[in-house]
């Protein structure tokens, strides 16, 4: 069983800057997985905003196009999201999650098996 941990959360004004990562307890065992960030607020329900499949292709979330960058260090089973003026809106609990299916949808909820904790993000002035 995967479990990953987030981290990186915190509280900024907006305009400023954040940096995510997440990592599992243990290294994968498979070979190929793809990553996913997502975001949750009790108003609204777990939508994607960041993901990098295995060949390193990305897709954003619309609203965030510009002001974040996903990456990934394979080696280290690791990814990260970097989040540059930050919005208001862009307040969350932010999650990290991971798939090893060879065939699905980036920004699909549905398409991710393992997640982790979440780390709670929040912009405010």
């Amino acid at each position: 069983q995967v479990q990953l941990v987030e981290s990186g959360g915190g509280s900024v004004q907006p305009g400023g800057s954040l940096k995510l990562s997440c990592a599992p307890v243990s290294e994968f065992t498979d070979d190929s997985y793809s990553w996913g960030w997502f975001r949750q607020t009790p108003e609204k329900k777990r939508e994607a905003v960041a993901t990098i499949g295995t060949a390193g292709n990305t897709d954003y979330a619309d609203s965030v196009k510009g002001r974040f960058t996903i990456s990934a260090d394979n080696a280290k089973n690791t990814v990260y999201l970097q989040m540059n003026n930050l919005k208001p809106e862009d307040t969350a609990m932010y999650y990290c999650a991971a798939t090893f299916r060879m065939t699905y949808s980036p920004l699909a909820v549905k398409s991710y098996d393992y997640w982790g904790q979440g780390t709670q993000v929040t912009v405010s002035s």
